[in-house]
Formats: C-alpha cells, structure tokens, sequence
C-alpha cells in the first residue's frame, strides 16, 4: 500500500469507534431522561440527516480540498458535538452535530482512498478500510458499553455525572483522530473547478446519481450497499433490543455480544480482499441470502450459547459481501464521475436507506410490534432482495445486445 496509508485507516478507525461510543453513551442519556424506546433509533436518524441533505456540497467540497486536511477539520466538528451535549444540549440535537462532521468526513476518506491506491488493489484496500469501519463501529460499541456499564459509573462517580466523563472519554478518542489525520500525506490529485451556486451543484448531483445507477456494474454494488447498510444500520438497534430482552443482558453486555459481529466481519472482509478480484464481486451475491436466513434463525433464540455462532458468522457472510461490492462500486464510481462524487452518491443512496429503514423500525416500536416477527421480517427483506438482484443481473446478462 502507498505511504500514509495505513495511518489513514488508524486516523479513520479512531474516529468510527468514537461516533460507535458516543451512540451508546446517548442513548444511556436518553434513558436518564426517561425517553421510550423508540427515540433510540432518533439518535441515527439526526446522525444520518446529514448525509441526505448536504449530498449535493459534500463531494464538491471534498474534491476542492486537501482530503486529508478536511477530515482532520471534521473531526473537529464531532469534537463540537461532543461538547454541545455535555453544555446541555439535547442527545439526538448534539448527535445530529457529529453527523455533520461524519457527511463531510465520509467522502474525503473513501475519497482519498481511490486517489492513493490503483484500480487493482482497491479490493484488497476496501477490505482494509471494511475491516476497519466495521471493526470500529462494533468494537466502539463495546466501548460505549463499557462507559456506561456499572463498573464505570462505580469508578468516577466520585470526581461527578458518570455520563460526563464518558463524554469526556469519547472527546479524547477524537482528538487521538484528528492528531493521526494530520500526519496523513496529501495524495496530490486536484480537479478542475465547478461551479458552486447551489442550484447547479443539485442539478449536477442528481445527474451523477442517475448516470451511476444507469451503469450495469455500478447499479449492481450500489442497489446492494444501499441495501446492506439500510438493514445494518436498523440491526443494530435491533440486536441491541433483542440482546436485552430475549437474552436477558443489559445494555452495556449487549453492546460487548456485538464484538462476536466484528470478529465474523473481520474474517469475511480478510477473505474477500484476498481471494476475491474486482472483476469477479459479482460472485457473493448468494452471500447476502444467506445473511437474511442468518438473522431469521438468530430471532427466536433465548440463550446466548447458539446465539453467538450465528452472530459470528452473520459477520462472515456480511463481510464477504460488502467488500466486493464496495470496491466494485468506488471503480466505476471513479471510472464515471470523480472520486468525491461517487463517493457522496453513494452515502446519499445508502443514508437514504439507513433514515427510510430507521423511520419504519421507530415507526413499528411505537405501535408496538413484537421484536421477534421484526427482526425476522428484516431477515427476510434481505434475502428477498438478494435473490431479487441476482435474478435480475442473469437476466440483464442473458438479453440480446440492443434490448
């Protein structure tokens, strides 16, 4: 991998494991101020607000600047965040503010990769970046767990609010970030200018977000990490919920029963960085069925013990699936349009997907729909669209050329 690689997947992992905790921890606040459940999943929501409505700028903006400077100045951003909640602002408005700095961060990162690494290592650098957004998304939720569990609360109760010093725990981990982001080397690549009226930054968005999903290999990756990470995202919560109440953990033991994902995730991502090339991503399509049998059978378990083999190798499959199709997806991303373009299309359509899906899953615990038929009902969302998207590629493969 080219110089000042690996120090920005060090510098980005930070930063995930931060927002990851953060999470946690306001949710702990949520429950201190005496919310219901469903307000939990608001918390993503404000997060990924972001991301759908400043699509259009952020991947201008990120092919203006120095990449790396931008994410540096974004992790500053969340570290404003942070501070807005523990002056007193409200855990979803403050976790809305971090999610500004993470739309700004996500394009410069994603970015900066297909600017540094050639087209032919960009699966086996997705599975680096993969392993590490994943990695820090589960394991700063077992951090999270951990600054919230009652083995913190015991240790600084005494120097005051317990939450306070998570925050303040959470802080430093962005600081760590930012220092890591700085000493990651500009990549050099500059574009032409653009216009920056707003209306003709829309007009150029959408026509960039028509042309790669028109694109039969692009259409592909985007339609299945659109997908992916709507369910994910909507997971969490769910496995979170499903952890405590069919399982019988607490919040912070639910947030370390997430490590087991991560493990899987870690593994599946390895693999399919080694042994699966671009021009074969197509291959772990069948993956994402399974995935959706996985969540099925995991939903009525009652004991941890079965729980946790299928919770790993959900992580395998989950692994193996978004990495092809992440790469895939930033090659023709970069291929059609420019390296921040892509990557803002793409955040758009997924983040869409993360709000549509969060909405519903808020929605549907509000009216107080059982967990069980739930979460097998996003299982089962999953392996129907899987197997809807495999069927429809054969067909685009099997038709006359011209139709």
């Amino acid at each position: 991998m080219p110089p000042g690689f690996h120090l920005l997947i060090a510098a980005q992992f930070a930063s995930a494991l931060a927002d990851n905790a953060l999470l946690i921890v306001a949710m702990a606040w949520l429950d201190e101020l005496g919310r219901p459940a469903w307000w939990a999943p608001l918390l993503k929501f404000s997060f990924t607000l972001s991301y759908v409505l400043l699509a259009p700028f952020i991947g201008p903006l990120a092919d203006a600047l120095p990449k790396a400077r931008l994410m540096a100045w974004m992790n500053g951003v969340k570290m404003l965040g942070v501070l807005a909640l523990f002056a007193g602002m409200h855990p979803v408005a403050a976790y809305g503010v971090v999610g500004l700095g993470a739309a700004t961060y996500a394009p410069a990162k994603y970015g900066l990769v297909t600017e540094m690494v050639p087209a032919h290592r960009l699966v086996a650098a997705n599975g680096w970046i993969e392993v590490s957004v994943v990695c820090a998304a589960l394991l700063g939720t077992v951090l999270g767990g951990a600054l919230v569990s009652d083995l913190w609360r015991s240790a600084v109760q005494a120097h005051g609010h317990p939450l306070m010093a998570s925050l303040l725990a959470v802080w430093l981990v962005y600081a760590l970030a930012a220092l890591l982001q700085i000493g990651v080397p500009d990549s050099g690549a500059r574009y032409a200018r653009t216009s920056i009226h707003p209306w003709h930054l829309v007009r150029d968005f959408f026509a960039a977000n028509r042309r790669l999903w028109r694109d039969m290999q692009g259409g592909l990756s985007l339609a299945v990490t659109t997908l992916f990470w709507g369910v994910g995202a909507t997971l969490q919560f769910a496995v979170l919920r499903w952890a405590v109440e069919r399982l019988g953990l607490g919040l912070d033991r639910a947030a370390y029963l997430q490590a087991m994902v991560a493990v899987g995730v870690v593994a599946g991502a390895a693999a399919a960085g080694r042994f699966v090339p671009l021009r074969q991503a197509w291959r772990v399509l069948p993956a994402g069925i399974l995935m959706g049998g996985l969540v099925v059978a995991m939903a009525p378990l009652e004991r941890v013990g079965p729980a946790l083999p299928l919770l790993a190798l959900a992580g395998i499959v989950g692994g193996i699936l978004v990495v092809p199709m992440n790469a895939l997806l930033q090659h023709r991303g970069h291929v059609l349009l420019t390296a921040g373009r892509s990557i803002a299309v793409q955040g758009f359509n997924e983040n869409l997907s993360i709000l549509l899906m969060l909405g519903s899953y808020a929605s549907l615990l509000a009216l107080q729909v059982p967990l069980v038929p739930l979460m097998m009902g996003f299982g089962g969302l999953i392996a129907a669209a899987m197997a809807l998207l495999i069927w429809r590629r054969s067909g685009t493969l099997r038709a006359p050329a011209g139709t």
